[in-house]
């Protein structure tokens, strides 16, 4: 219980940038992909934050598995058009819609709500969480690895660092998520 607080926190703390990011809007500079990654990027949060909370969500899970599945269409066509910038924007949607839809939904515990730390068994077919897991590690060390090693290149560009930090942590904790659901 203290593990599903401590990320709860974590991804709520991940809200913030991700909200001051918009509220600036200088997307008129940095263009709308940005500002669309910027939107999935905070809806994802929340979603972390909704699957974590030991108390739940205000949205039942079919909500959230309409919301991200238009989240990963919206993005899956955006990295069809446009190239592979939108790409992590798609899988994270994916593997976030998974998630959801692997639940088990059965128990009384939460009824629709979408509450993870009440699993008691497994995400169904856990070798796609655990592919899943792999990118998401691997992405958000090579995330840091970059946002670290281009420190004068991320202070040159405005909320780039933000945009890593997010990433980084946020690709840390549904690795972690995936892994520990699915095993």
């Amino acid at each position: 219980m203290l593990v599903d607080w401590a990320l709860t926190a974590v991804f709520a703390a991940l809200a913030l940038p991700c909200v001051l990011r918009l509220a600036r809007l200088d997307y008129a500079r940095l263009g709308p992909a940005v500002r669309h990654g910027d939107l999935a990027e905070l809806l994802l949060v929340v979603a972390m934050v909704a699957m974590l909370s030991p108390v739940g969500g205000p949205i039942p899970a079919a909500g959230w598995q309409a919301v991200l599945a238009l989240t990963a269409g919206w993005f899956a066509v955006a990295w069809w058009r446009r190239g592979p910038g939108c790409a992590h924007h798609a899988l994270a949607a994916a593997a976030m819609f998974y998630m959801v839809t692997a639940m088990p939904h059965g128990g009384v515990d939460h009824g629709p709500w979408l509450t993870m730390s009440t699993m008691d068994s497994r995400l169904a077919l856990p070798l796609v969480a655990v592919a899943a897991a792999g990118y998401f590690v691997v992405d958000a060390a090579w995330t840091g690895v970059v946002a670290v090693r281009g420190s004068a290149v991320t202070a040159a560009r405005p909320g780039h660092a933000s945009r890593a930090v997010c990433r980084a942590v946020m690709g840390a904790g549904m690795g972690y998520l995936l892994l520990a659901s699915a095993l």
